[in-house]
């Protein structure tokens, strides 16, 4: 069995991070924490960003939300930005599709907002899930009342199966197809139209 990752502590993981200290400085860049999701490793998330901003260094994660709030709100208020995917908005269909709670997804999105974090959606588009436009639409209309200012669009692709394979897991998204440029423009125009600054890619 090959291993994946390594344990790493938090004082070396700070002194990696640290190489990269004279490009944070001067580029007005920072760390974002990814995944996965991070959440699933909220406490050692915490201290690291808590460490990252006493040396002033911009920090950031992205989560898909589906999380205990009071560790959510911890972890957030240790960030400059938080990157929050939007995916199913079916309380049904995410949870047989993703296994997500919604409700809590949502709950979680409008607790960042209340407690004055800066938060960009972002909104995966994956045909036959969340691309489909009445989704779309659900997701707009969930947005309004916070006067959000961007909203990033993340085509799917292909490009995680590998992961999957390294792992030996089984990948249920291979025959799902990239979405068109025609399906990309469609949604772009629905979200600027809805007064959003928007970003494609991420």
């Amino acid at each position: 069995m090959e291993r994946i990752g390594r344990d790493i502590s938090l004082e070396n993981l700070l002194k990696e991070v640290l190489k990269d200290d004279v490009f944070f400085r001067t580029s007005g860049g920072g760390v974002t924490l990814s995944g996965g999701e991070v959440l699933m490793q909220a406490p050692f998330a915490l201290q690291l960003l808590t460490r990252l901003k006493e040396l002033g260094i911009n920090t950031a994660i992205e989560t898909a939300g589906d999380a205990n709030e009071e560790m959510l709100l911890k972890v957030a208020q240790r960030c400059d930005l938080v990157l929050f995917d939007l995916k199913i908005m079916d309380t049904e269909q995410a949870k047989n599709v993703l296994n997500m709670h919604q409700p809590r997804v949502l709950k979680n999105f409008a607790r960042l907002i209340a407690a004055g974090i800066t938060v960009i959606p972002r909104i995966p588009l994956i045909p036959g899930y969340t691309l489909e436009h009445n989704n779309f639409h659900a997701i707009l209309d969930f947005l309004a009342p916070f006067n959000l200012p961007e909203i990033h669009l993340l085509p799917f692709h292909q490009f995680g199966e590998s992961k999957y394979q390294l792992l030996n897991r089984p990948y249920a998204m291979k025959n799902v197809a990239t979405p068109s440029e025609q399906d990309i423009e469609l949604i772009r125009q629905l979200a600027i139209n809805a007064g959003y600054r928007v970003i494609t890619g991420g």
